[in-house]
């Protein structure tokens, strides 16, 4: 069948996954293995969300709240504005696709860190857009950099605090000089996917602008801290104009019934939270000790996961980490081909991950 797509569409390269569970299952036959690639949370979903779940489960032959009211106020309230400057989203890609949707055009520019999150670039093209990767200095994004990149063609900079892959954040002074600077047009999407889990009292949050006047868009999910990963369920927090315009194209019912459920109960469980940010922060600091004693590079994080420098193939280590059923993340593909990308699990799975790693490396 011959088609008639853009050339812009045909230049995306899939967004590729972590690996899951059941996969290496089938190709290895591992029955007890364990998955540090994705960045979940590993005390599974908030209990108060399940509980909520579970009540709601004969209503599902009614469609949701198309508007979300309900957690959109309650959001509101949690964060302290107003319900005009929420958009909820399957998941804050959505949002993201949403922004550039309606913000780009073909011939337009967005910027964007790299590595980072490759839906960046794939939204972006999917506009016809030009994305711009902003190379890293040290692991970390120099917003100084940014600036050179911007033109009279410049609609979109993505950036996200704290970073993925590398765990790192921007700095509250630097970010308050850039946005302050900005041209009017341009839209600064924040990402804050990993927010919750930050320790440093330096990283802003893009609430600090939503009254600056300049167009900042800050996204959040329930994906990682409150462990709601499989429902998809994001938000933005944004102008009111912005959002309205988010709005216009958000796509029938995109926050299904179970996640907008689910979602405001997990606002709730502060108990499971706090269980979350110190099992994770107890986590990194012992994998941090741990590969301190074994002579291993890695980056400090102020996320769920960190990045770690091999000195080799990171696809060889990968390759025989899944062979020893422990699933972490290459980083080839983001154009660090010594690195792999871990998240914190259960300690006994931080262990695992140590002890099979010695055993990869020969240390």
């Amino acid at each position: 069948m011959k088609l008639s797509v853009p050339d812009y569409i045909l230049a995306i390269r899939s967004y590729v996954p972590g690996k899951p569970l059941p996969e290496l299952k089938r190709e290895y036959g591992i029955e007890d293995a364990i998955k540090l690639a994705s960045n979940e949370n590993p005390l599974g979903p908030s209990p108060r969300a399940v509980a909520a779940i579970q009540s709601a489960l004969g209503q599902l032959h009614r469609y949701p709240d198309g508007g979300g009211f309900e957690l959109t106020h309650r959001l509101a309230e949690k964060l302290r504005v107003a319900p005009e400057n929420i958009v909820l989203g399957n998941g804050s890609d959505e949002i993201i696709g949403m922004l550039t949707q309606v913000l780009l055009r073909p011939g337009d520019q967005a910027l964007m860190p790299w590595p980072s999150f490759s839906m960046y670039d794939i939204t972006a093209r999917c506009a016809g857009a030009t994305p711009v990767g902003v190379p890293l200095k040290a692991q970390a994004l120099d917003l100084r950099d940014v600036q050179k990149q911007i033109t009279p063609s410049t609609r979109m900079i993505f950036l996200n605090n704290p970073h993925n892959p590398t765990g790192t954040i921007i700095f509250r002074d630097a970010l308050d000089d850039f946005i302050e600077t900005l041209p009017a047009p341009i839209v600064v999407v924040l990402d804050e996917a990993y927010i919750e889990f930050v320790r440093d009292s330096r990283c802003p949050r893009s609430l600090d602008y939503l009254d600056s006047g300049k167009a900042v868009a800050g996204l959040r999910t329930f994906s990682k801290a409150y462990g709601l990963a499989g429902l998809r369920i994001g938000y933005g927090v944004m102008p009111p104009d912005l959002a309205e315009l988010l709005h216009r194209i958000r796509m029938p019912f995109n926050a299904n019934s179970l996640a907008q459920t689910a979602a405001m109960a997990a606002l709730t469980d502060e108990a499971f939270l706090n269980r979350t940010l110190e099992l994770v922060h107890t986590g990194l600091d012992f994998m941090y000790q741990a590969l301190d004693q074994l002579g291993v590079q890695y980056w400090r994080s102020q996320a769920n996961f960190f990045l770690i420098d091999l000195g080799r193939s990171a696809d060889e280590v990968f390759e025989a980490l899944l062979a020893q059923g422990v699933i972490v993340r290459s980083m080839t593909s983001y154009g660090l081909p010594d690195c792999i990308r871990v998240n914190v699990g259960l300690p006994d799975e931080n262990r695992r991950l140590i002890e099979s790693l010695k055993k990869v490396l020969g240390v």
